[in-house]
């Protein structure tokens, strides 16, 4: 079968970009095919893309102080977005909903936060953020918050505060995805510990073939497979090779996440529009499936491929957010 074909058959889930934080200083808008970045409705479409994460980033300027506002501001940018192109994207806040809008051919958005900052330190946050539509959180983003220790806090050994823990097992209680990625590896195994459900790493690849301290070790790797989860690996150029990162780089962190654990727990979270420089094969959400063609050559079965493309994080997502 022709790769492209078989793409475009297959669900295709992309855990993690940052488009909506780049779409006002852009002058981009999510309805438009542009020249600039990685990400819009035209090009998913042309990549196969039927469930996209958007995250709603809080850069470190705004700390916990502005979190609030920043989150917000975002999500209603994301609002007018959705509500100007109803008719080719959908906000998926269950897996039903993701199903329905994949039948109607729309793009599935699911709204996510990187960085608890957005929490303000205030746990009754988490509700209003449920309502509003928010069904994943990354706990931090580098740097340290009222949650947890990030990965640059690697003197400190810190993991999830009192206050985290409460988080995580709020999250557990509503229903929303707990993203490891960026965080620091005692807050890692802490999250372990605490959540009673699958936890997933939306935008992270393998340290031991590539030692950047965003990547997960083996071990770390070996306890989410074992816990259910899924690595959404990304397309992040420092994340994939130390020297010319590429596609065939790329695909040998496939190669060892299936080696650790097997393709039950490996997906894609490119990163788009979060990173300016990507790998030449893959430079936009367009160009994705060059990824499946990728896989094919590796000699990866159909359902293994269509696994990683999508079904696994379907998977925890059914079994979490329902």
């Amino acid at each position: 079968m022709d790769y492209k074909l078989f793409h475009h058959q297959a669900l295709v889930v992309d855990a993690h970009c940052d488009t909506l934080t780049r779409l006002r200083e852009e002058k981009r808008s999510l309805g438009e095919r542009s020249k600039i970045g990685h990400v819009d409705l035209p090009r998913l479409k042309e990549g196969g893309v039927d469930v996209q994460f958007f995250a709603v980033f809080i850069e470190p300027v705004f700390g916990e102080r502005r979190g609030i506002e920043r989150a917000l501001e975002i999500i209603d940018l994301f609002y007018q977005q959705y509500y100007k192109y109803h008719n080719l994207l959908g906000l998926a806040k269950c897996t039903k909903d993701i199903k329905k809008l994949n039948q109607a051919g729309k793009v599935a958005a699911v709204l996510s936060i990187e960085g608890g900052e957005a929490l303000g330190g205030k746990l009754y946050m988490l509700s209003i953020y449920y309502l509003l539509g928010i069904r994943c959180i990354t706990l931090t983003w580098n740097n340290r918050n009222s949650i947890a220790d990030g990965v640059s806090e690697t003197r400190t050994s810190g993991g999830l505060t009192k206050f985290g823990v409460e988080v995580v097992k709020e999250m557990n209680k509503l229903g929303m995805l707990i993203d490891v990625s960026h965080l620091s590896e005692r807050g890692f195994w802490d999250v372990l510990s605490v959540s009673n459900q699958p936890v997933i790493a939306t935008h992270s690849n393998c340290y031991s073939i590539c030692s950047n301290l965003r990547n997960l070790n083996d071990k770390q790797i070996k306890a989410l497979g074992d816990a259910g989860g899924v690595i959404g690996l990304t397309l992040v150029p420092q994340f994939i090779s130390k020297s010319s990162p590429n596609l065939e780089k790329y695909l040998d962190h496939v190669d060892h996440i299936a080696s650790l654990v097997g393709t039950k727990h490996i997906g894609i979270g490119t990163d788009f529009d979060g990173i300016d420089k990507t790998i030449e094969e893959i430079n936009d959400a367009a160009a994705l499936p060059r990824l499946t063609e990728g896989l094919i050559k590796r000699g990866y079965s159909d359902s293994d491929i269509y696994n990683i493309l999508g079904g696994n994080f379907l998977r925890v997502m059914e079994e979490v957010i329902g």
